[in-house]
């Protein structure tokens, strides 16, 4: 009797990988067009996470803005309209680490992970879309602050730090949730931690007030968070070209070195949290 060998679905996706998967860049924007159709597949998905910055920036700081008026000379709308950018790009980057975890689940990782590519393809592919989502968000929160009278700057320079800070904050949130979503089994326990993750920083990190308001001891643990930094930048870019926010940290003279900094800060905590999130992921799915 002659035995026959039946190929493994591991085997089979091996063989019917498309030629396409086999070039790291056509992988990563055929892995990006896939996680984009799961992820934005329904307006509702995309402008979910909005709800929340919105009714902070159109409905509670109009508010606040009557009460207060100016703000250390700046439009107090304005100021927490770019404080919000600090909960958008997290949250909604936290709330994608639910979509990869039903793909592990239940989605088609298992096949992707036999197809003869990187892994750490798969969280760049995730990551794009991640990228791409975001600044479609902030890009509406800025039209509607518009809407609602907020002013903000938007001379070539102050536009592209604050490009550069929103995507920097985006990767670096991105990575937290794809490690998150790497190590924690079930969508439920997801849920529990990770708008946590998301929230809590925004707090301390001046989206309402400037850092040196509070103790001495918040203000010095406000200063290690990445979130902090970003909206530094982001308000020195669109709404406080005398840098109070960035002073706040650096205790500096010079703006320019001081977002420089402060951009650092948050570009070196993305590069970390993005090896860190390729490594976890790798042992995961090793596993």
């Amino acid at each position: 009797m002659t035995a026959v060998a039946t190929p493994t679905p591991a085997l089979l996706a091996r063989r019917e990988a498309s030629p396409a998967l086999t070039r790291p860049l056509s992988a990563l924007a055929t892995l990006s067009r896939r996680r984009f159709s799961l992820s934005a597949h329904t307006p509702r998905e995309v402008l979910v996470p909005l709800l929340t910055p919105i009714l902070f920036a159109d409905v509670i700081a109009p508010a606040l803005a009557k009460t207060m008026g100016t703000f250390g000379g700046l439009d107090y709308l304005s100021y927490v309209a770019i404080g919000t950018v600090g909960l958008l790009v997290p949250l909604s980057c936290i709330l994608g680490g639910i979509a990869m975890i039903v793909d592990r689940q239940s989605g088609a990782q298992r096949d992707l992970l036999a197809a003869p590519i990187p892994r750490s393809t798969l969280v760049l592919g995730n990551l794009s879309v991640a990228v791409v989502i975001s600044t479609l968000q902030v890009v509406a929160l800025i039209g509607a602050a518009l809407a609602r009278g907020a002013t903000f700057d938007t001379s070539i320079s102050g536009v592209l730090w604050f490009v550069f800070a929103t995507v920097s904050l985006a990767v670096a949130m991105h990575a937290v949730a794809e490690t998150l979503a790497s190590r924690i089994p079930k969508q439920e326990e997801y849920v529990g931690v990770g708008p946590a993750v998301a929230l809590v920083p925004w707090f301390f990190a001046g989206s309402f007030f400037r850092i040196s308001a509070m103790p001495a001891g918040l203000t010095a643990f406000a200063k290690v968070l990445p979130v902090t930094h970003a909206l530094a930048v982001m308000r020195y870019a669109m709404v406080d070209r005398k840098a109070a926010g960035l002073r706040d940290i650096w205790g500096m003279s010079n703006p320019t070195v001081m977002a420089a900094l402060s951009m650092l800060v948050v570009v070196a905590f993305a590069a970390v949290m993005l090896t860190v999130s390729m490594r976890v992921f790798a042992k995961a799915s090793s596993s």
